[in-house]
């Protein structure tokens, strides 16, 4: 498993965020590789995991690749901050990575491009290695689970200095792009004619923008889900990345054993799921895609516990996973945080200086 976290890069002294992506990454590159990597824009950046075995592996790496990032951060003047949406809004449109891909799709979709509400940031993982047919098989086993995930991962209820209303409004907003959603139900052949229909048709640019909540990957052999806000604290990642390739495991092993189809959720019912898992996150209801029962999220998310544990068990992820869910329930997803701290403080500043020091725990609190 891998894992691609992107951050803001928010300015130390208004907390809005701040267009000095080129110059971090000038410092960071030299230090990770390829391991760091601009992002659409200017205001953020991306770290990537190495592929890993173990939860041990993937929380040590991604702890050493964020406090490299936040260190380059604050030699810039910035702090990193693992939210899914600004928190407090930029002072001027931010502008966008100066490279040739980004520049053609700030082209085609100027509506969706406004340096503004625009910029989100999400968490990315990579189940491998998978050839395609065999990524695109757990596509379509793990449809019904991601709502769940999405309601864990929930940490963008603030958006351009103003409360949404959702725990997760970064998927509400990134849901502007085409293709972002729920992957349709496809075999190997229909994703070739689907993906070259929808270059050709020049309703994406390149195969790169499918933005589907699941799909193989197009640059490495892994299933890569793209469905949760990144998250401040590294406990979240991990443990969603566990339970991803726990389910993946459960689900793999199932298809081996008894080559049953995935199960066909009308896709009216799976969007539904997802809109409730962005309105409410961890706190409140959700809608099972399985039955289209209304039930509480957190009957979905233990539900998902329990659907990867002989992954888990198969991988000895099962007793730090459990640990993990206990612990997100206990203390509320970064939504759910974030909330609290503004309820407390009553500052979006003070929101944004509990999730910097949430995302690099090693730099301590204090701003540059």
């Amino acid at each position: 498993m891998g894992v691609e976290e992107e951050f803001f890069l928010v300015d130390a002294r208004t907390r809005a965020p701040a267009p000095r992506a080129p110059q971090v990454l000038g410092a960071l590159i030299p230090e990770l590789g390829e391991q760091a990597q601009a992002e659409f824009y200017t205001c953020q950046l991306e770290v990537c995991t190495q592929p890993v075995r173990t939860g041990t592996e993937l929380r040590d790496q991604l702890a050493a690749l964020r406090t490299a990032a936040g260190r380059a951060a604050r030699e810039s003047g910035c702090l990193l901050v693992g939210t899914g949406t600004a928190v407090v809004p930029p002072d001027d449109p931010v502008p966008v990575t100066d490279c040739p891909r980004y520049r053609r799709m700030a082209g085609a979709y100027r509506a969706v491009v406004d340096g503004r509400l625009g910029a989100v940031c999400g968490c990315h993982v990579h189940i491998g290695t998978l050839d395609h047919a065999g990524a695109l098989d757990l596509a379509n086993r793990v449809r019904p689970y991601l709502p769940a995930l999405q309601a864990l991962a929930a940490n963008s209820p603030f958006a351009g200095g103003l409360e949404s209303g959702f725990a997760g409004w970064r998927s509400v907003e990134f849901g502007r792009w085409p293709t972002a959603g729920p992957a349709p139900l496809l075999t190997p052949a229909g994703y070739e004619s689907t993906a070259d229909a929808l270059v050709s048709s020049g309703v994406i640019l390149d195969r790169g923008m499918i933005y589907w909540f699941a799909r193989p990957s197009e640059h490495v052999p892994t299933l890569e889900i793209r469905i949760a806000d990144v998250s401040a604290d590294v406990d979240t990642t991990v443990l969603l990345a566990l339970l991803i390739r726990g389910l993946c495991t459960t689900l793999a092993a199932e298809s081996e054993a008894h080559g049953s189809p995935p199960p066909d959720v009308p896709a009216r019912r799976l969007r539904a799921a997802h809109a409730f898992a962005a309105r409410y996150g961890h706190h409140g209801e959700g809608i099972d895609p399985l039955t289209g029962d209304t039930v509480p999220a957190h009957t979905l998310t233990s539900a998902l516990l329990r659907r990867a544990e002989p992954g888990l068990a198969a991988t000895g992820d099962l007793a730090e996973a459990e640990r993990l869910f206990g612990e997100l329930c206990r203390r509320g997803t970064g939504a759910e945080r974030q909330r609290a701290v503004f309820r407390r403080t009553g500052s979006l500043r003070a929101v944004v200086d509990d999730l910097a020091a949430t995302t690099t725990p090693d730099l301590g609190r204090e701003t540059v």
